[in-house]
């Protein structure tokens, strides 16, 4: 991908994430922009084609959310995990899912597989990364674990029991992570959960 595409699309983003998708025409789009439609439709077939690309452009950034760090171990590192996603998520205009999800389900449905396959490889490299470490149990299916975490994410985008400012709340990810580890943590794994809850959870 072009520097200038991509600057393009971060625009269109940008102006998605602000208004949704439904508002922004492509007028709008090539206004704010500064260029004309004809040169627009040279990179794009239409508007389906547009907030595609646009999505898969957001999918790529989010994706590398998760750093690699040889400093933490799994149990760090799973904390650091909640913590972007939760971001994510608090960062995310409602309005702009809700546009995506009913007037481009194709794209919708698209990138929602890909936000699937990519948490659920993170999470299963976790688990072995914490059961080599002996922090975890060797006990547990790590595909039916990390399946369970992605469903819990999928269902508070539309979910009235938690609202999402409860669900990033500080205490919401406090509480669902000492539930999530204790659930799959070995004796070692307590053991430092216990000794470096302040470094780990620092408080609001």
């Amino acid at each position: 991908m072009d520097m200038k595409f991509e600057n393009l699309l971060k625009k269109v983003n940008d102006l998605y994430s602000r208004y949704g998708i439904r508002s922004v025409t492509m007028e709008d789009v090539s206004r704010e922009l500064g260029i004309s439609k004809k040169t627009l439709y040279q990179y794009v077939k239409d508007k389906e084609d547009l907030v595609d690309k646009v999505m898969m452009y957001e999918f790529s950034i989010k994706r590398s959310f998760v750093e690699k760090g040889d400093s933490r171990n799994a149990i760090e590192d799973l904390f650091f995990l909640n913590n972007k996603i939760n971001k994510i998520i608090k960062e995310t205009n409602p309005s702009k899912m809700y546009d995506l999800r009913k007037y481009h389900p194709v794209v919708f449905e698209k990138t929602a597989k890909l936000k699937r396959e990519k948490t659920m490889n993170v999470m299963i490299q976790n688990f072995r990364k914490g059961k080599s470490e002996g922090l975890y149990r060797k006990d547990f299916d790590e595909e039916i674990l990390a399946k369970m975490y992605v469903l819990r994410m999928d269902r508070v985008s539309h979910d009235d029991v938690v609202s999402i400012s409860e669900f990033t709340s500080a205490k919401f990810i406090y509480e669902i992570f000492i539930y999530h580890i204790r659930g799959i943590a070995s004796d070692k794994g307590v053991k430092f959960l216990e000794n470096n809850l302040d470094k780990i959870l620092p408080g609001e």
